[in-house]
């Protein structure tokens, strides 16, 4: 006897929007200038500035971990949002730095900010982990799995940072942003479109060569700054370039938009040079674009979720805006989102 298909269940539901409904940001106490990095490596303040954009950076204190500054973040977006910790059921911590191997970074902001209800889990997309974190939490509230979702990124970059060399420690910084995502109804858009992407023929273009499985750090090894960011900056810039470009009109196609109806457009903060060439072969002028570089350099993770709770709480971005987001990453990876805010 030929068996019938089975039918689709009754209690099946349409898919719901997704709205970021309060975000939050953290960056360290301690602000390392170019100037007093001078005093440390062969560079100076204009040879940084015109290379990078970056003026001064965030450093962690010491004793002041991933998990923390992430903490930090959650809790300032959690108030915003108006939420108790114990309604959020997913917590999505991008990271390159976490605290330890295992358990998850996710696992201990869990335990600080007493948010017992949720799953944990890390995201390991290096610059691009947020915007990763925010698809993940998209695919979780679209299909009524959870209804609350804590997506960050954190970086404590200064801990694998080579010290001693001027082309990657002028470069990066310390901090942590947050957004709590959920469903809010009344025929609200929020997250309109994501697109990520990866392509690991380039995964050696930047990346930090020890500490896992592959070469552990050793007493002999120990001496070869292994465990610290490795780049091949020229092929960086060149293929940051190509996969903005190109995450940034996939996300608009899906979206059915243009760039000229994007509010504002909020990069990955890793160089103003390529901020530039994006903005220039986008066509969009330059003041369309949110940047903070200069004050914080670039924060991994952490940069555009950062930058994102710049611009909700000074007014940048507001009801009704159409935003983009845009990253790269070690991997390589990329990603873009659009979102009505």
């Amino acid at each position: 006897m030929k068996r019938q298909p089975r039918s689709s269940p009754r209690s099946a539901k349409p898919r719901r929007s997704v709205s970021i409904v309060g975000t939050g940001s953290y960056v360290p106490e301690k602000i390392l200038t170019n100037a007093a990095l001078s005093t440390m490596v062969d560079t100076t303040d204009e040879w940084i500035t015109t290379r990078t954009g970056i003026k001064e950076r965030r450093i962690a204190a010491k004793g002041e971990h991933t998990s923390d500054m992430a903490t930090k973040a959650a809790l300032a977006a959690i108030e915003q949002a108006q939420i108790d910790p114990s309604e959020i059921e997913l917590i999505l911590v991008a990271t390159a730095t976490p605290d330890m191997y295992f358990p998850a970074t996710a696992c201990l902001v869990q335990q600080k900010i007493g948010a017992l209800k949720a799953a944990c889990l890390d995201v390991s997309a290096a610059c691009a982990g947020f915007l990763f974190a925010v698809e993940i939490a998209q695919q979780f509230i679209t299909s009524h799995t959870y209804d609350t979702v804590l997506v960050i990124g954190a970086e404590k970059l200064s801990s694998i940072t080579n010290w001693t060399d001027r082309n990657t420690c002028v470069l990066f910084g310390d901090g942590a942003g947050a957004a709590i995502l959920r469903h809010r109804g009344n025929g609200a858009h929020g997250v309109i479109s994501t697109h990520i992407g990866s392509d690991g023929q380039y995964a050696d273009i930047l990346f930090m060569p020890g500490g896992g499985c592959r070469t552990p750090i050793t007493r002999e090894n120990a001496h070869q700054n292994l465990q610290t960011i490795h780049m091949s900056g020229k092929e960086v810039y060149k293929q940051a370039i190509t996969a903005m470009l190109r995450a940034s009109k996939k996300a608009l196609d899906q979206a059915g938009l243009t760039i000229d109806d994007i509010a504002c457009v909020i990069p990955h903060q890793a160089n103003v040079r390529i901020i530039e060439a994006i903005a220039d072969r986008l066509k969009i002028p330059l003041e369309k674009f949110y940047v903070n570089l200069d004050r914080y350099g670039n924060t991994s993770a952490a940069a555009v979720a950062i930058a994102l709770d710049e611009a909700n709480r000074s007014g940048r971005i507001k009801a009704g805006d159409y935003v983009l987001m845009v990253v790269f990453g070690g991997g390589l990876t990329w990603a873009s989102t659009v979102i009505e805010w």
